[in-house]
Order: structure tokens, then C-alpha cells, then sequence
């Protein structure tokens, strides 16, 4: 996540930097560097901000396993299928897009930016 992308979903979530500094449980001073681009977003502020969009977006309550045809072998294996997290699959670490589990959030978050439950969900 860039800054330019931190800073337009703050907004679309209608959030001072205060107001998301509260939100998130990290300083306004963090909020303002990342903005500003001094300092890199952390994973754990990317995933945070990305689950608050996607509440507020609920409308578009979409199952993974649906849109990506997914075997019942595949779905039986999967956390997003055990926890009926099909709309927040991004959010889960241990799911099996691609076949394969990621390792990193940043790896896996590279996937899931080109998902199309991903891109529905966020409206990104």
C-alpha cells in the first residue's frame, strides 16, 4: 500500500488522521508519516485499514469459493471456508489461492489485489 492509497481510503472511510490513529491504536504522528510517505505502512496497518473498508463496504457480500469455482477438496482445506469468511478471504492467512498457501502477508496480499472478490469487496 502506498500513501496516496492510505490516504484516500481515510478519507472514504470519513476519518481524521486522529480519528484513524484511534481507530488503529497508533499514533497520529504515525498516520501523518505514512501519509506523507516518510515511513513505509506496516502489514499489520494494511490489513487493519483494508478489514475497516470492507465493513463499511458490507453491501458486497461475495464467497470466494463461489467466484473462484473452488473443489470441495480445496474448500475442505481452506480457513476461509471454516470460519464462512468467504467475503474476507484477503484477510485470513492460510488460504489456497493459486494452490499454494503464502508464506508473508505482503506475499499474499499481492495475490489478492488482482482477486476479483478482493476488488468487489473494497471497491478498489
Amino acid at each position: 500500500m502506498d500513501k496516496n492509497e492510505f490516504t484516500s481510503i481515510r478519507k472514504r472511510l470519513a476519518k481524521t488522521q486522529k480519528e484513524l490513529a484511534a481507530l488503529l491504536g497508533i499514533s497520529l504522528k504515525a498516520i501523518s508519516s505514512y501519509e506523507q510517505g516518510w515511513r513505509n505502512i506496516p502489514g499489520h496497518v494494511e490489513r487493519q485499514l483494508l478489514f475497516l473498508l470492507a465493513k463499511k463496504n458490507d453491501g458486497a457480500l461475495i464467497n470466494c469459493w463461489d467466484i473462484r469455482e473452488c473443489s470441495e477438496e480445496v474448500r475442505q482445506s481452506c480457513p476461509a471456508w471454516e470460519f464462512n469468511a468467504g467475503n474476507l478471504c484477503w484477510f485470513i492467512n492460510g488460504t489456497i489461492c493459486e494452490k499454494v498457501v503464502k508464506k508473508t502477508w505482503k506475499e499474499k496480499i499481492a495475490v489478492c489485489r488482482t482477486c476479483q472478490v478482493f476488488k468487489t469487496q473494497l471497491d478498489l
